[in-house]
């Protein structure tokens, strides 16, 4: 069966995790539109191989995962965790991918949502500039951050973007809803079609007329104010 997030929003009208074997092996069977699936690395059973056989047939990338991994996706849906993703767009130094997958980890963020080109390779440079966070955080590549932002909004989560121009401070946001950031590249910020697809925009105040944050310091500012948000009573 599907799941949905639980959001303070509109029932949403569908979902884009398919959780368990079985519903998977039917979703693909009945022609489901399916991008990417995650695997445990010690997976067995008779299902295993019909599941791993019906992929290469649709041609379905298969992520091996540790058990880490697999359960920071389920568990957002299955425990009733409040969402609050990242999406990066166009961010093409691996130490500041690392460095975001760090804060995201520390902050309680559960996914980073990338595009499948345009972006740093999560490579060894990555992994160690995250501390091992890379590990510990489901990474969802897609193919258009679009179609990934209409997916977040049919799940009823809200969507917002980090630009320096934006009226609406930082911490004037409602960060206990269920959220997903876009953060861009430090020359060209984001993408004008995310933006405009985006609920809402602000800016990170600045005590001083300099240039701006690093991305991922810029990351970590945000994320530690949605935190701090959702622990205050």
């Amino acid at each position: 069966m599907n799941h949905r997030f639980k959001p303070q929003a509109p029932k949403p009208k569908q979902s884009s995790l398919i959780i368990g074997r079985q519903p998977l092996l039917e979703a693909m069977k009945n022609g489901k539109a399916i991008e990417r699936i995650y695997m445990l690395k010690t997976a067995s059973g008779d299902i295993i191989p019909q599941i791993r056989n019906q992929a290469t047939e649709l041609r379905i990338p298969i992520n091996y995962v540790p058990v880490e991994k697999l359960n920071s996706l389920t568990h957002v849906v299955e425990k009733g965790e409040t969402p609050l993703f990242l999406i990066l767009d166009g961010i093409t130094d691996v130490r500041n991918i690392g460095a975001i997958a760090r804060s995201a980890v520390c902050c309680g963020a559960q996914a980073i949502i990338i595009p499948d080109r345009g972006i740093a390779a999560l490579n060894e440079e990555a992994l160690k500039s995250s501390a091992g966070a890379l590990e510990r955080i489901a990474i969802c590549r897609v193919n258009s951050l679009l179609k990934a932002i209409d997916e977040l909004h049919l799940n009823g989560i809200k969507v917002v973007a980090s630009e320096m121009e934006a009226p609406h401070r930082l911490q004037d946001l409602p960060w206990r809803e269920p959220v997903a950031v876009i953060m861009g590249s430090e020359d060209k910020g984001v993408y004008p079609a995310l933006l405009k697809a985006a609920d809402e925009q602000f800016h990170i105040p600045m005590q001083n007329s300099f240039e701006s944050f690093n991305v991922s310091v810029a990351a970590g500012i945000i994320l530690y104010e949605a935190m701090k948000q959702r622990l205050e009573p």
